[in-house]
């Protein structure tokens, strides 16, 4: 008998799909919605569940980005193909994403263990959502949101790629939330850092929910609702993509930093009345 149930799958395929790119945790409110379900959270089904449905939402971004990933790509492959192709600035943030993502790879196959068993606590979750609102509020009131996406380089690209270790390391800090404040703190506009946050997750995203097939398949989570979560948590992301550009156009970051406090505060005292496990 599967882990997780198709009406369970439905649930977190939509919290997966609004959170992804939301610099809220995906990973976090998927702990503690699983909790509250019932649902053990440091179960390697239910682990693999998570990265697997997070498919879902990179291909949402894949199609909302359709055009400038098939721009970015096609100037890649030229470039390889042909040396005088390679000063095009797309070529050029081709391989600043692949070398990007190296890090967290690198992190991820080594602290597995740790990601998967102590640091998989809903009380890291509730601390790290409150640390990481300090880090976003104090890079949006201090970024000069000055430089726009063409004027990012390789050094901003590893910057900022190099933080989605610290979502990896600390489940509630958000993967969004932490490259979106690396880039507002290398004083990108909003926009840009958003987008960057985007482009970095691709890879970084898909590869993870990819190596966890294996777990999810064959620890418990049966096809149904590993294909009902996907493609939930597609639909769900694609509008949710779609609002967080619009939204960070106009907005600070304010109510998602205000978000994340109340939401950390509430889990710490869930946790501590016993209403939930860590």
């Amino acid at each position: 008998m599967s882990v997780i149930s198709v009406g369970q799958a439905v649930v977190l395929g939509a919290v997966e799909g609004v959170t992804e790119f939301l610099p809220v945790s995906s990973t976090g409110h998927l702990k503690i919605v699983e909790g509250l379900m019932g649902i053990p959270v440091d179960d390697d089904a239910v682990v693999g569940f998570s990265a697997v449905i997070q498919v879902g939402a990179i291909a949402a971004v894949l199609v909302y980005f359709f055009q400038d990933i098939v721009r970015i790509v096609s100037a890649w492959g030229r470039g390889l193909a042909h040396r005088e192709e390679r000063h095009h600035r797309d070529y050029r943030f081709a391989w600043w994403v692949i070398c990007a993502t190296v890090p967290i790879v690198v992190v991820g196959l080594a602290a597995e263990p740790l990601v998967q068993g102590p640091l998989a606590s809903l009380w890291v979750v509730a601390a790290s959502l409150i640390a990481g609102s300090g880090v976003m509020w104090a890079a949006d009131r201090t970024g000069r949101h000055q430089r726009g996406e063409d004027d990012t380089s390789f050094k901003d690209t590893m910057l900022v790629g190099g933080s989605q270790i610290l979502a990896l390391l600390f489940p509630g800090f958000s993967r969004s939330g932490a490259t979106m404040s690396t880039a507002l703190l290398l004083d990108l506009d909003r926009v840009a850092a958003t987008r960057l946050s985007f482009f970095l997750g691709i890879p970084a995203l898909t590869g993870a929910g990819l190596y966890e097939l294996k777990d999810a398949l064959g620890a418990g989570v049966g096809m149904a609702p590993l294909a009902v979560g996907t493609a939930v948590s597609f639909a769900v992301a694609y509008a949710s993509v779609a609002w967080l550009l619009r939204f960070v156009a106009k907005h600070s970051f304010n109510a998602f930093v205000i978000y994340r406090i109340a939401v950390g505060v509430l889990l710490f005292g869930l946790l501590a009345t016993g209403a939930l496990s860590g």
